[in-house]
């Protein structure tokens, strides 16, 4: 039930997938401030969360340069901390976003039945331009509207790519290690799919 649930997964937590769940949020507060709705209502309406297939830098803060996309773009990135991912994480997702069509794989082999609610970031991108938003149950800004939205929205996201893999260009490349231009492009890229993926829940 309620707020709809995405959670994003990378490979070590603390660049890829902390940018992805905090510009996503950011992307909803700034439709709700187009609506003259109160941005903080944002967190009875999404979780947007993260995690890492590996543990490597569980409890760490995110990577300094990931960070500062977040911060340019307007958004928070206070209270991350890294951590490893979890099968009951995924289980409680209404949307698994994934960094890469390997980290896609791993959610997969961890609870096959997420299947469905499963996507390479750059997929669900692809995707969303083949749903008819028309079909989907009415927009609101309440948690119940938002959460039918899109959970429907999930499915039909599911059946539109009718069983076919992810393609190459559907991966985030990994920017760790990489210098600020890197992670600016890679933030681009991450909203290329969460700004229409906020823009259908809240039109």
């Amino acid at each position: 039930m309620p707020p709809f649930t995405v959670l994003h997964v990378c490979m070590g937590n603390i660049c890829r997938s902390p940018m992805a769940e905090r510009l996503l949020v950011l992307a909803v507060r700034e439709r709700l401030a187009r609506r003259s709705v109160e941005p903080a209502r944002a967190d009875g309406l999404l979780f947007s969360h993260s995690a890492g297939t590996g543990g490597w830098h569980a409890g760490d803060e995110m990577n300094p340069p990931a960070a500062r996309q977040i911060i340019s773009r307007g958004g928070d990135v206070a209270g991350f901390t890294a951590r490893k991912l979890r099968s009951d994480q995924i289980d409680a997702a209404d949307l698994v976003l994934t960094a890469t069509e390997d980290q896609h794989e791993y959610v997969l082999a961890l609870r096959p039945d997420a299947a469905g609610r499963t996507f390479v970031l750059g997929e669900f991108g692809r995707l969303l331009g083949l749903v008819d938003a028309a079909a989907l149950p009415p927009a609101g800004s309440s948690p119940e509207e938002v959460y039918a939205r899109g959970v429907a929205l999930v499915a039909a996201a599911h059946a539109a790519r009718q069983g076919a893999a992810p393609l190459p260009g559907d991966d985030l490349d990994d920017p760790w290690g990489r210098g600020d231009q890197c992670f600016s492009r890679v933030a681009d890229e991450i909203e290329e799919t969460v700004q229409p993926l906020a823009a259908v829940l809240l039109p």
